[in-house]
Order: C-alpha cells, then structure tokens, then sequence
C-alpha cells in the first residue's frame, strides 16, 4: 500500500523559489503569494520531513546541506509533475491549440517558414510559437519543456532526434579587410590579432561559445543577421551559415577566408521531439512536414 505524501508541490515549489530567489521576500514575489505564506509553507515542510531546511544569517535564508540536495530533486520532481499533467491535457484534446517549435538560427529561415505554410493548410486553427535559438538555448528549450520539437546542432541526452541536413559555416570577411591582403593562406595565429564577430549562445548559462579563435577582440551578438551586417561593414570576420551567404559570396561583398584549413566547418541538424508519446497530430504533422522538405534538400534563402 502506497505511503501518505506528507509533502505538498506547492511547498517543495516554496523550497525552490526560497534558494533561487535568496529570499523569502523575493520568493513570495516570484510566486504571487504573501510572505508569510511562503514562510509557512516551508515550516509545513521542514516539520513534515523533520529536517531544516534553512538556517537564517542575518536577512539572509542559506540553504543547509538537507536543502540544497534535497531542493535538487525537488526540482526534477517539479518537471515530472508538469509534464505530466501536460501529458494528461493533451491526451484529452484532439488537435492541440498550439505547437511551440525552437529552431536555431543555423536553420534557413526560408525552410522555416516553407514549413509553417505547409502546416497551417493541413492545421489552420493551430496556433505556431516559434522561438530562435542559438546552440544551448535550443537544447534548454527542450529539458525545460519549453518546446514540443526542436531543430537543433545538439541532441540532449535523453532524447532522441532524426538527421535532418549538414549546414556549412563559411569564414567570411569583406574584400576590404585585412585578412584578405596578406598575400598567403591565413593561419589561426593571424585570426587571432583580428576582431571575430559571433552569436551569443541563447541559453540560461551559455556551455557553448562555437567557432570563436580566441581573438583578442571579439563582438558578440543575439542574432546572425546583425553579424552578417557586421561582416558587410569590414567590421571583423565570422563563421556563418553559408543559407545567409550566397548573395554577399555571388556578388563580391563578401569573400570567403584563405584559410590554411577549417575555412568551412560542417554542422548537422536534427529534429528533436520533446515527448513522442504524448505528441499530438499538430505537432506530429509539422514534425513530419520538416523533415520532408530538410531531407529534400531545398534549402531556401534566409529571406525567401
């Protein structure tokens, strides 16, 4: 016979929200209640568990060992509840109301929206979220189960993902730039005396920083388009998509780095279903719509 829960989620979320936030006052902030409820939901807690949770110093509430392990599970219990109870709202509608996609930026925009064309003859009345996502913000999408599918370079452990296409990353700079005069092919030791240009990682702690050489200068930006911008300007180098890249390569804007080796860098794309057991028919139609037009290999321009 299965064990009374003693703890509720609405104190284990107290518990979270406490340590996050360092603060009871900023946690009753968070989670739209009084402080004293907030503080009493922990008591209820501790008292239930028999162990402290906090001890105050000052103003402040510090986590006691108990409740910095005990917070790491309370949050994995936390996602398993909401996706649950996602799962149960979905298995009782018939056509979901909206379909949440994250696409990193690597992906044509032109296929992207190809795709959502497709979609919206077969779905009209589904709404399409979609969230541009540069390296792991694409993959948190997915654990945080912000996302029913995802096109992403990184598959997150756990899941499984379908190979959708390669996508080049060109080294580019303009005609003008100083990269483009030294007479022979370019080394990693000459990129790094140079200003790189790259795409900030959008997610919660940026793992990733791909492509940078370790220059001394570096600009930083959210989205491929303002450094592709950049570029144009004579402003840096940068790896980009080659999808962004074939106007600027075709009419001399831009030229293509002489580099020693890795002038062009090769990234795979997959796609990703964040639970394919509670996936409805909306999300498995635009699943099955992407993969046929990225395995068709009809890559679009990124304004097309």
């Amino acid at each position: 016979m299965a064990k009374d829960i003693k703890v509720t989620l609405d104190q284990w979320r107290a518990l979270i929200a406490v340590i996050e936030c360092g603060g009871y006052a900023h946690a009753a902030e968070q989670l739209g209640k009084s402080q004293s409820t907030v503080s009493y939901a922990i008591s209820q807690l501790e008292q239930a568990l028999a162990v402290a949770v906090f001890k105050i110093e000052g103003r402040r509430a510090i986590a006691t060992p108990a409740g910095e392990s005990l917070y790491r599970r309370a949050r994995h219990l936390l996602a398993e509840a909401e996706s649950l109870e996602g799962a149960a709202a979905r298995m009782g509608q018939k056509i979901e109301p909206e379909v949440r996609l994250a696409a990193d930026l690597l992906a044509p925009a032109g296929d992207i929206l190809h795709c959502l064309e497709r979609f919206t003859e077969q779905y009209p009345t589904t709404r399409a979220d979609v969230l541009e996502s540069v390296l792991s913000g694409t993959e948190d999408a997915l654990v945080q189960q912000q996302v029913d599918l995802a096109i992403t370079g990184r598959v997150p452990a756990g899941f499984l993902g379908d190979y959708l296409r390669t996508i080049s990353l060109i080294g580019v700079a303009a005609p003008s730039h100083p990269l483009h005069h030294l007479g022979r092919a370019i080394s990693q030791e000459d990129l790094r005396h140079h200003r790189q240009l790259v795409v900030r990682d959008s997610g919660i702690h940026r793992r990733y920083s791909a492509g940078w050489q370790e220059a001394e200068q570096r600009w930083t930006f959210t989205h491929i388009n303002t450094s592709l911008a950049a570029v144009r300007r004579g402003l840096g180098y940068a790896w980009l998509p080659e999808g962004y890249l074939q106007q600027d390569l075709a009419s001399g804007e831009l030229k293509r780095l002489p580099m020693e080796q890795g002038g062009e860098r090769v990234i795979s794309l997959y796609l990703v279903l964040a639970d394919r057991d509670i996936a409805g028919p909306a999300t498995r139609a635009l699943a099955n719509i992407i993969k046929a037009r990225f395995s068709a290999g009809l890559e679009s321009a990124p304004g097309d």
